[in-house]
């Protein structure tokens, strides 16, 4: 059965997908930390990307 277009839903871009590896990935690298410091970030902050984009930069610039 198709799918019924009818039902589609915006993407939440607020929030980074901590389970997607993609994700995590273009994350790490847009801030230049390796994947595990964004996955340790993704479940210490949560995955608001506001406040993991000012973590990021708070663990960057250590």
């Amino acid at each position: 059965m198709a799918d019924d277009k009818s039902k589609r839903g915006k993407q939440d871009r607020s929030k980074v997908a901590g389970g997607e590896g993609y994700e995590v990935n273009y994350f790490a690298r847009k801030h230049e930390i390796t994947a595990q410091q964004a996955r340790d970030l993704i479940k210490r902050v949560g995955n608001n990307r506001d406040k993991l984009n000012t973590a990021a930069e708070r663990l960057k610039n250590r």
